[in-house]
């Protein structure tokens, strides 16, 4: 295949086959977040590197060797965001908007760039849908997120999604959590790989999230952070327990769930799944109360989650789930001549402005091609205009699943006309739904239909 004809190696084509189905959960995310007094934020595709660097963290993977950094004319070292949290991050400092007052709640849907082996459910360019929470540090904000999440998995109808949460502890507590891993590691250094014996003096949580097989062994068997919180972070930590309990969400503590960087505190939690094989974590949050500071603002509690799309829909094929498909078209007009393509040009807008989802030839097809097309794109009505139907001021419109048709007229009344047939075929269906039995309801819904409410 020609270099010209053939896509990136690590991203991917979201063709209009299955596009319904990244809409669907798009929509879905954003009423959750809408419902839940979140605001949309769109940040740049590309930031300062020193960011990302400060944000993510000078010392992960993501930084050292994923991210896809240049430098530009002006000779600034600029980057592909590799997550949406920094660029929020940097506008709500920069922007000030905290001066709109506390808490600023904020959603985005964005693409994302890593360096990384491109497999199943990770690619080099992705999909990434947050919800973020600047100036809360009550545990209901906690939960609140955590509540968001899995709503977005309920109303998906995703099963086997377990939600694991831990407290890793704020900055003071933590600091005899260190000193005790890099006692523990310091014991075990010939059975840790290279990167760890790296991170051992600088970031030995980070030897928690080696996915080295001897490194795992090792891990198992260190200390464990729960041991170590002060009582105002295990009592956060119960809070948030405590309001998920109220909130009927179920959970399980995983002591092993840990956050690398100094600027995580206390709150940390992963939706995982075993459907998708290796690639389990669907969705992963916390608290970073000291990211605004790191940033260079004023200490600000801060909590997010983020969940990437990819991984999501793998999750939703894998378990069979079903999205609805995209409304079809509800008239095709098929014109023959060149009055007649006027006229149906001009009913076809008319349709279009009250909603109608409606098409008319644009390639020059003959009649028999048109009905064919029409056959193809499942369109529920369609209508022939013709010079004798021009003459008479009407024309038929034909149900192309009965085969039955109607004299409609093609003037100023024509939109209401095909109004009014809509709503009747959609009654009768009602009525085969609910068959006999229920007719006084189904008469009360079309009475009240009918009533405009």
């Amino acid at each position: 295949m020609d270099i010209l004809t053939k896509k990136v190696k690590g991203a991917e084509d979201i063709l209009p086959a299955d596009s319904y189905k990244w809409q669907f959960v798009e929509d879905l995310m954003r009423e959750e977040a809408l419902n839940s007094g979140f605001r949309e934020i769109r940040t740049p595709v590309f930031e300062h590197t020193v960011l990302f660097n400060r944000s993510v963290g000078e010392t992960t993977d993501v930084v050292q060797k994923e991210m896809y950094t240049f430098d530009t004319k002006g000779g600034e070292s600029i980057t592909l965001r590799p997550e949406g949290t920094a660029g929020a991050a940097r506008a709500y400092l920069e922007h000030a908007i905290y001066s709109d007052g506390l808490p600023v709640k904020v959603f985005y849907q964005l693409t994302c760039y890593r360096y990384e082996k491109a497999q199943a459910g990770r690619q080099r360019e992705f999909h990434q849908f947050g919800m973020e929470t600047y100036g809360a540090a009550d545990a209901k904000a906690d939960a609140e997120m955590i509540c968001a999440a899995n709503s977005i998995f309920e109303r998906l109808g995703l099963e086997d999604i377990r939600l694991e949460l831990n407290s890793i502890g704020c900055k003071d507590c933590r600091k005899d959590y260190t000193n005790a891993l890099k006692a523990y590691f310091s014991d075990n250094k010939e059975k840790l790989c290279d990167t760890c014996l790296s991170r051992l003096e600088r970031n030995p949580m980070r030897i928690l999230d080696c996915k080295n097989e001897s490194c795992k062994q090792v891990a198992a068997n260190a200390p464990v952070v729960l041991d170590y919180i002060c009582p105002d972070c295990s009592a956060h930590f119960e809070k948030v327990k405590t309001f998920l309990d109220a909130a009927d969400v179920e959970y399980t503590v995983n002591p092993t769930i840990v956050r690398g960087l100094d600027y995580y505190t206390r709150t940390v939690f992963e939706f995982v799944t075993d459907s998708i094989g290796a690639q389990g974590t669907v969705c992963g949050g916390g608290r970073y109360d000291g990211l605004i500071e790191e940033l260079g603002g004023q200490p600000t509690p801060a909590l997010g989650f983020a969940m990437g799309i990819e991984r999501l829909m793998l999750v939703m094929k894998a378990q069979g789930i079903e999205l609805p498909e995209p409304e079809k078209c509800d008239i095709y007009i098929a014109p023959l001549g060149d009055a007649a393509e006027k006229k149906a040009f001009e009913l076809l807008w008319e349709l279009r402005r009250s909603s109608f989802i409606a098409e008319t030839d644009i390639v020059g097809r003959g009649l028999r091609a048109q009905m064919k097309y029409a056959n193809k794109i499942g369109a529920k009505y369609s209508m022939v205009i013709g010079d004798d139907d021009l003459n008479a001021g009407t024309a038929k419109l034909k149900n192309m699943e009965t085969g039955e048709t109607v004299d409609v007229p093609l003037d100023e009344n024509f939109t209401e006309a095909f109004s009014d047939i809509t709503l009747q075929s959609e009654k009768g269906m009602l009525m085969d739904l609910l068959g006999s039995d229920n007719m006084d309801i189904l008469r009360d819904i079309i009475g009240k239909t009918n009533d405009g409410e």
